[in-house]
């Protein structure tokens, strides 16, 4: 199949994934902090009035902090597929957690196209393209990619691996979370590997439920007054020693002396829960407004790095040929994403033409201002071009009169970013030039990944809501009917 390719303007931001313009004579080491549920608006540093991350704020100021950094998808398991294997959901079917089809049955207007469990043994990761350049490779804390359709870690190119249960691995009441026990399994891992590169993926459990803090961490938020925004102390005192274990893995590679040669990547796998607000952005996790898949991202590396913020989007299906740049390896993986490093070594004036989400089934439980008073989402697609973003809802576009009817069928939702990030004035109607334009970006993007579509009427929901069978395949011609 076809790779899409999305050039980043004149500078030239994708170099190829296999390839880096003038790579550093010693290769850089590379961490990667994933967070799991951390929403866009749970860190201090973007604006929340009760949460306390000092160490993240920090490494944002002294980093690149990306305030327009997206997740691979709106909950964790095809977000991390993403993540490892470079690629957008449609090249590896992993769409969800468990299946496709959580929610009420009899709700769910169409057939929801199949899900996998996990990424097999034959996908080409970033930890086998690091290992195949030579680094030393490990993984500590959440995988995630199992089941019967994924592979291990240990069959997915890392050496050494720590994998913890489901809820992460518990440390008593002074470490609850297990934070702290694998940032130190990763800081020892650093330790033994500090005169060759690695490539460390600490990959937490927090701040997923169940929630946990030590006491006292607990009793510093409850003793803190509420913000207008945020004021769930436990919530609070969980991110906080989260945040507090950042700070330690990046004091021992100070200690270490590896700082300025180890490029640490802080990011989140998708929005956060349903029990920390996101606005100004709409939604939460499992959705894919913005609340759900806008997430923190940071990049910090001394002497390549300069403190800045970037207003450019990016994905994290970027990290895979991001790190590849900047190790000067090389992959003969096909990838979606685009290399950051040019961005990282400060180009200006570069744009990027869309990135894009596909999620072709149904998850239960509604979120914050969402569009649905049952489901997080239902079948969707979405691309966010410069400032605007336009999603495509698949049950009224097969069911409801697809093109000819959008007027009237609420199948496509279009909003401006900049003047609203909480995505609450649809401009699909008075606005039909971009509206057309994001739609056959969206509609050529389908249908070159061959993405898998959901078209059969759900035999289960009778008619009128089920009003026709559609063919397969959506057209790519923006001008021409609904199917081909």
């Amino acid at each position: 199949m076809p790779r899409l390719l999305l050039s980043l303007a004149a500078t030239a931001l994708l170099s190829g994934p296999a390839t880096a313009a003038d790579p550093p004579a010693r290769k850089p080491n590379v961490v990667l902090i994933f967070a799991d549920d951390l929403g866009w608006r749970d860190v201090a540093y973007q604006g929340s009035d009760f949460y306390e991350t000092p160490h993240i704020d920090a490494l944002a100021r002294r980093g690149m902090a990306f305030p327009h950094a997206y997740a691979g998808a709106g909950n964790c398991a095809p977000s991390r597929a993403c993540l490892l294997s470079g690629q957008y959901t449609p090249r590896h079917g992993v769409y969800a957690v468990g299946g496709t089809n959580r929610g009420p049955a009899n709700l769910m207007r169409l057939v929801p196209v199949p899900n996998r469990s996990g990424l097999p043994a034959a996908q080409v990761t970033l930890a086998d393209a690091l290992r195949a350049a030579g680094y030393a490779t490990a993984i500590f804390g959440k995988w995630h990619l199992g089941g019967k359709d994924g592979a291990p870690p240990g069959q997915q190119g890392f050496d050494v691996v720590h994998e913890t249960p489901a809820g992460g691995q518990k440390g008593g009441n002074d470490d609850p979370k297990g934070v702290f026990a694998l940032t130190d399994r990763a800081g020892a891992f650093i330790e033994r590997n500090k005169d060759r590169p690695f490539f460390c993926y600490l990959a937490h459990h927090g701040i997923h439920t169940p929630l946990q803090a030590r006491p006292a961490t607990l009793a510093k938020f409850r003793a803190k007054r509420p913000g207008a925004q945020h004021a769930n102390p436990l919530y609070a005192a969980c991110l906080f020693d989260l945040d507090e274990s950042v700070g330690r893995l990046l004091a021992r590679l100070r200690e270490l002396g590896l700082e300025r040669d180890t490029l640490v990547v802080f990011t989140s796998d998708n929005g956060g829960t349903q029990q920390s607000s996101q606005e100004p952005l709409r939604g939460n996790k499992g959705c894919y407004y913005e609340g759900g898949i806008r997430v923190p991202f940071v990049a910090a590396w001394p002497g390549t790095i300069a403190p800045a913020t970037c207003d450019v989007p990016v994905h994290n299906v970027d990290l895979f040929p991001t790190f590849l740049a900047a190790v000067g390896a090389t992959t003969t993986a096909a990838l979606d994403g685009e290399s950051l490093l040019p961005l990282f070594r400060g180009a200006r004036g570069v744009t990027r033409p869309a990135i894009f989400w596909h999620f072709p089934g149904y998850l239960d439980d509604p979120v914050t201002r969402g569009r649905d008073a049952v489901f997080r989402t239902r079948p969707v697609s979405a691309v966010r071009k410069g400032d605007r973003k336009l999603l495509l809802y698949h049950e009224e576009w097969v069911l409801d009169g697809g093109r000819a009817r959008l007027a009237t069928n609420n199948a496509v939702e279009l909003y401006d970013l900049r003047a609203d990030p909480g995505e609450r004035t649809n401009l699909a109607i008075t606005n039909p030039a971009a509206r057309d334009e994001l739609l056959g970006d969206l509609l050529r993007w389908l249908d070159a990944t061959r993405a898998p579509l959901p078209s059969r009427p759900n035999p289960a929901v009778p008619a009128p809501a089920a009003r026709s069978a559609p063919t397969a395949r959506y057209v790519v011609d923006v001008g021409a009917g609904d199917f081909g």
